[in-house]
């Protein structure tokens, strides 16, 4: 990630007029410059996520979305100082999603590191997908095969960390904020 630092604060009508081919973040209106495109690795493990969250959610209500999708984490609309583009996000209320965009946090978000990554999803989404009070936040880590699973508990995340085991024993992962929901993270890092 790549900080650009400017003189003046953006919002969301700012970012929605840059053409140049580029993929920004905004945080608190200071521009983040996204990462060329992701590594095999890093889309193998995005996409088995996806697949297993839309299989689940085919004919429920919630949508599950994949990058590069923008979120308005306040719900600010085009006012909007921080606009971020999750890997995957699921949004069961409907009304936050104007055919551009959510507006407000989504109910859960996926980030999957890459090397570049790793402090701004660790550190500065974190702080910001707790203050938006996204209720569910999972960082997938190709390298070490983890999931760290965030679930929000009285304006705090309660953290826990899944991850494949030396015998390959198959591992799942419950899905706090949808009902039923379990992955595999064993297909998820043995694609």
């Amino acid at each position: 990630m790549e900080v650009r630092e400017a003189a003046e604060k953006y919002n969301y009508n700012d970012y929605a007029s840059w053409d140049d081919g580029k993929r920004y973040e905004l945080i608190d209106g200071t521009i983040y410059l996204m990462s060329p495109a992701p590594s095999e690795k890093h889309q193998e493990v995005s996409g088995e996520l996806y697949r297993q969250l839309a299989n689940f959610l085919k004919g429920k209500p919630c949508k599950v979305f994949s990058a590069p999708f923008d979120v308005c984490l306040r719900g600010k609309g085009d006012y909007e100082d921080t606009i971020v583009q999750p890997d995957i996000l699921v949004v069961c209320d409907k009304s936050k999603l104007d055919g551009k965009r959510c507006n407000g946090a989504p109910d859960m978000i996926i980030e999957v590191l890459s090397p570049s990554s790793v402090i701004h999803d660790t550190h500065i989404k974190l702080n910001k997908y707790l203050e938006a009070g996204v209720r569910e936040y999972w960082i997938a880590d190709p390298e070490n095969k983890t999931i760290t699973v965030h679930v929000l508990r009285n304006n705090e995340y309660v953290v826990n960390i899944f991850g494949i085991e030396d015998d390959k024993r198959n591992k799942t992962i419950s899905v706090y904020v949808l009902d039923g929901c379990v992955m595999d993270i064993k297909e998820v890092f043995e694609t």
